[in-house]
């Protein structure tokens, strides 16, 4: 046998050797690579925290306040006949659970301010004469008055008083024979009558696209200093915290405004979007939501060490926004706690601005709780981001 032949052999005698040597320097690395990856990841004490802490607190919250079924819709009474069936159908309707009486109204006029400053989603119109109507055997109408700006409250509105009505006609049937009367119970819907979705969710994405953009961008603005080692010289310049803040935020509502601008016209040519009531209105509340908006980033900002982390926590705050605002979900059908949560959030009072604004027509003192809801916001977002940034000077 030649040497060469012999070397060959060898060689081959010695791979299985030569692979498991490899295979376990491989591993080694691996290992070395992943605990040292373990380590670095304990140390950022905020991201192990939000990996542990999201799962368990957005499962918990969002199970808890996400219910399709609407419930609780504020209503509102226009009773011209004043009897006491009358009565007592109004008080049946609460009982289902579907509505919560708010008081009675005088006069259509009351109805649409009531519908426009969202203090109602719904009104029954009991006409003159029905108790008569329905002593003498006679049909006896009643009106559904329905605020079509949120189409998920329409069918559940309507359905519920309809099955209601029906269940007094068959109740009086069995009673009276055939001599009984009929209640009939006719729906109108306002502010969107044909039910179209798009002008329901376009008005919303102005809103979560604002919140989604605003957030972001401004939670990794000191953070994004603080990385580049720029943040020294922002803190021995002349600059104030407030003139900080506030530098950091204008240039962005610009950009806001510009956002917000693209989405409405876009609307308006691709989807037939109306805005019914006033633009300079609308701008005026989109400014104070935008700085609120940018405020919050910048407390985000000031929390985390590195650009990750504030988009980590940017990404934490948008989701409870989209399902607790009531963009997705109807806002009436959450549990009470959610719904006082969910007032912290601007973006449940900015949607309420945008689809009042745009679709019903609203004024200012229709939307001015929404609007002072959103100031307080913006005031304290600006006090705590103000803080925490002083605590890190020192």
């Amino acid at each position: 046998m030649s040497a060469r032949a012999v070397a060959t052999a060898a060689l081959a005698a010695d791979a299985p050797r030569w692979s498991s040597a490899r295979l376990a320097a491989s591993l080694s690395r691996l290992w070395s690579v992943a605990v040292k990856e373990v380590l670095q990841l304990c140390r950022d004490r905020l991201t192990l925290a939000m990996m542990v802490a999201l799962p368990v607190i957005q499962l918990t919250l969002f199970g808890y306040a996400i219910d399709t079924d609407v419930r609780h819709v504020p209503t509102v009474v226009y009773d011209q006949d004043g009897s006491a069936r009358s009565r007592d159908f109004a008080r049946s309707l609460e009982a289902t659970g579907f509505y919560d009486l708010k008081g009675e109204v005088r006069g259509y006029d009351e109805i649409e301010r009531a519908l426009r400053s969202g203090a109602a989603r719904v009104a029954l119109v009991v006409p003159p004469r029905w108790s008569a109507d329905l002593l003498r055997g006679r049909p006896a109408p009643l009106q559904l008055v329905v605020d079509g700006s949120d189409p998920q409250t329409v069918s559940s509105a309507t359905n519920t008083a309809a099955g209601l009505a029906q269940a007094r006609s068959l109740q009086m049937l069995v009673q009276r024979g055939q001599a009984a009367p009929r209640i009939e119970l006719t729906a109108t819907t306002w502010y969107n009558p044909d039910l179209r979705s798009a002008i329901y969710i376009v008005p919303g994405l102005v809103g979560v696209i604002l919140t989604m953009t605003m957030v972001m961008i401004t939670a990794m603005a000191i953070a994004r200093e603080r990385e580049r080692g720029t943040l020294e010289q922002l803190i021995v310049s002349p600059l104030r915290r407030g003139e900080l803040i506030l530098g950091k935020i204008v240039p962005y509502v610009a950009m806001g405004l510009l956002q917000m601008t693209l989405i409405l016209v876009l609307g308006r040519l691709l989807f037939d979007v109306p805005i019914v009531g006033s633009i300079g209105l609308l701008y005026s509340f989109a400014l104070v939501f935008i700085a609120g908006n940018l405020a919050l980033g910048l407390f985000f900002s000031t929390l985390a060490q590195t650009q990750q982390q504030a988009m980590q926590m940017s990404f934490f705050f948008l989701l409870p926004n989209i399902l607790l605002s009531g963009f997705m979900f109807p806002w009436d059908a959450m549990p009470k706690a959610m719904q006082w949560m969910s007032q912290a959030l601007p973006l449940t009072h900015f949607l309420r601005i945008v689809r009042g604004v745009a679709l019903k027509g609203s004024g200012f003192v229709d939307l001015l709780p929404e609007a002072l809801w959103m100031g307080g916001i913006l005031v304290a977002l600006l006090v705590f981001s103000s803080l925490r940034f002083r605590k890190k000077l020192a």
